[in-house]
C-alpha cells in the first residue's frame, strides 16, 4: 500500500503531500495564490491567461493530490465550479482532514479515474481542463490514449483551454505522441517548459496546453516576468522541435 502523507514545510501553514516520500503537492493555506513547484506556477499562468480576467469558470481537474491548483482558482475566480476527478479516496480524506478546504469552495472531489470520469461530464461543460495525474512517476498510459484526447475536446467549451503535465526529458517521446494526439482532435497546441529541458540537459515538466485559440500570446508575458523563467513554444515551434510523434 502507497503510504501518504501531509508534512510541514517552510512554515505552519504551508504543507507537502507525499506518497512513498515523493511530494506530490505544495499547499499554502496562508496562501493559495502562492505556487511553489515551477509546473504548477505555469499552469496557474495559464489559468490567468483565461478570458476574462478574474471571472469564475467551470475547470475539470483529472488529479487532485494536495487540490493546489483548484484552491488557487477558487481564490482567484470566485465562484468557480470545479470537479476533481481523483481514485485515490485515501489520499483525498487525508489532504480534506490535514488541508481543509475553505467553505463554500466550489471544489467537489469524485473517487473515480480520469479516463472513467470523464466521461460523466457533459459536452463542452469545462472553459479549464487540467491533466495532473501520475501513478508510480508517470502519467498513466489511459490518460496519454487518442481516446481519452478526444474525451478532453468534447468536453472543453469553444473558449476552452486544457493543460496536460508531462514529465520527459531529451528526445521528448511521450510529449511527441502527446501533442500529435492532441493535435488530432482538431486543437492548436503551444508548449511550455524550462530552457535547460528543452535544451536536454535534464528531465522537467513540459505543459502541452491546448485549445481552438491557446493563450500562447499571454503565457509569453508571463514567461518573461516570472521568478523562475520559462520558455513557451507557439504553433509552428512545437512542430519544429516537438513533431513527428504518433
Amino acid at each position: 500500500m502507497p503510504q501518504r502523507e501531509v508534512v510541514t514545510a517552510e512554515h505552519r501553514e504551508a504543507f507537502v503531500v507525499r506518497t512513498d516520500g515523493h511530494p506530490q503537492s505544495h499547499v499554502d493555506l496562508a496562501d493559495p495564490t502562492r505556487l511553489v513547484f515551477d509546473y504548477v506556477r505555469r499552469t496557474g499562468d495559464v489559468v490567468d491567461a483565461l478570458d476574462p480576467p478574474g471571472a469564475p469558470l467551470r475547470a475539470l481537474h483529472v488529479g487532485g493530490a494536495g487540490l493546489t491548483l483548484p484552491r488557487y482558482v477558487a481564490a482567484t475566480r470566485p465562484g468557480s465550479t470545479q470537479v476533481v476527478l481523483e481514485p485515490d479516496e485515501e489520499l483525498t480524506t487525508l489532504v480534506r482532514d490535514r488541508l481543509p478546504l475553505p467553505r463554500r469552495s466550489g471544489i467537489r472531489v469524485r473517487p473515480v479515474d480520469g479516463a472513467s470520469g470523464i466521461r460523466a461530464v457533459r459536452d463542452a461543460w469545462a472553459r479549464l481542463v487540467v491533466v495532473d495525474a501520475y501513478d508510480a512517476g508517470v502519467v498513466p498510459e489511459d490518460l496519454l490514449s487518442p481516446g481519452f484526447a478526444a474525451q478532453v475536446a468534447r468536453v472543453l467549451d469553444p473558449a476552452g483551454v486544457a493543460v496536460l503535465n508531462l514529465a520527459d526529458r531529451a528526445p521528448f517521446r511521450r510529449t511527441r505522441d502527446a501533442v500529435a494526439r492532441w493535435r488530432a482532435t482538431g486543437l492548436r497546441v503551444v508548449v511550455s517548459a524550462e530552457p535547460a529541458t528543452l535544451r536536454g540537459r535534464r528531465e522537467g515538466n513540459l505543459l502541452v496546453v491546448a485549445g481552438t485559440r491557446p493563450p500562447e500570446e499571454a503565457l509569453r508575458r508571463s514567461a518573461a516576468t516570472s521568478a523562475a523563467p520559462y520558455r513557451v513554444l507557439g504553433e509552428r515551434e512545437v512542430s519544429d522541435t516537438l513533431g513527428g510523434g504518433r
